[in-house]
């Protein structure tokens, strides 16, 4: 079992989050950067899990003497290409199963990693339960477009899926955007690839029948086109599709800067006007990026868990651990039923 030192359970003033500090392709420095930044808020401490020696050393680093940050010892580490399923039978001492564990045993009130996805997803689903009536959690992430908020689910945690199953995913992404964006009867949207009813494939027409009968806010099928114009609050697909389309917007910021770039190249005026607007490219393409929004939150397990892109640096990760705690302190995870 890990070795555990002073990690204090959670009371109403304080909100208490473990971090697994061995995840991403930068832990764990800028894992451990983050968890700081985040242990700046005076209502939250956060828990470092993952090899003690290691984080001791880069807390020293970073100068860190304050008294909310605290580490469980985990002995190993998932990598990103090892199976999940195997990963969880062969690694308990890793940082995301004990991690898992910390938060099934309540001694902190959420979990956050930017590791392997499909192992936090099988830890969580295996260890915390699945919310009753639920069949598969899903993954919801927020992309902040312009026109408002929409959270796109499922985005990875179920390649396949039946009818019922995206059904579910539109009820608890209803709730969660009543919940943490406050909007009333959130408007829910089928990705397909037509407005009309008959459009998609026979999953698509079979999940569209099923969500006009479903006591939410059903407005109909968006196309790829319409998410930047604001017409729906929550985007149901399968975590195939949805995974693809996530990946397809991480790759469009970077895309269009290249490409400015490119066409500037070698005109002294086109670069010196390339050179004011950068900045302010930039900071609008930053506004898409859903890890401004903290990543995604699993939904339909019996727990808060929160899971970072695994290229994730520091300011990613500290917000995604403000957004475990958003989360927690505004029920959203507690509110859903199957």
């Amino acid at each position: 079992m890990a070795k555990k030192k002073e990690t204090k359970k959670p009371d109403i003033k304080k909100t208490i989050i473990a971090l697994d500090a061995m995840g991403g392709d930068h832990a764990p420095e800028e894992i451990v950067k983050g968890g700081i930044a985040a242990a700046q808020d005076d209502e939250l401490e956060v828990v470092l899990v993952g090899q003690e020696d290691r984080l001791e050393e880069e807390l020293v680093k970073c100068g860190y003497a304050g008294d909310r940050i605290s580490i469980v010892d985990a002995s190993e580490v998932i990598e990103m290409g090892d199976s999940p399923v195997w990963a969880i039978k062969n690694k308990r001492d890793s940082s995301i199963v004990v991690g898992i564990d910390l938060l099934k045993s309540k001694e902190v009130s959420a979990f956050v990693s930017a590791g392997n996805t499909g192992a936090v997803v099988t830890a969580a689903t295996l260890t915390l339960g699945k919310k009753k009536g639920v069949s598969r959690p899903a993954l919801g992430a927020v992309f902040p477009f312009p026109a408002g908020p929409i959270l796109c689910l499922d985005i990875g945690a179920n390649a396949e899926c039946k009818p019922e199953m995206l059904v579910q995913f539109a009820h608890m992404g209803s709730i969660y955007m009543e919940k943490i964006f406050q909007i009333e009867r959130p408007r829910i949207a089928l990705l397909s690839n037509g407005e009309e009813e008959s459009k998609g494939s026979p999953l698509v027409q079979k999940v569209h029948k099923l969500l006009k009968k479903a006591k939410i806010n059903f407005i109909g099928n968006a196309e790829g086109r319409d998410l930047s114009r604001g017409i729906a609050d929550v985007l149901v697909t399968d975590g195939f599709t949805g995974n693809v389309l996530l990946k397809m917007g991480e790759g469009l910021g970077e895309m269009l800067l290249n490409s400015l770039w490119e066409a500037v190249d070698g005109n002294p005026k086109l670069n010196e006007a390339a050179n004011v607007l950068g900045p302010v490219l930039h900071s609008v393409i930053g506004t898409l990026d859903y890890t401004e929004y903290g990543g995604a939150v699993l939904l339909g397990v019996d727990g808060i868990v929160v899971v970072a892109h695994g290229r994730s640096n520091a300011k990613a990760i500290e917000n995604a651990v403000l957004k475990a705690k958003r989360v927690m302190e505004f029920g959203a995870v507690e509110a859903i039923r199957g």
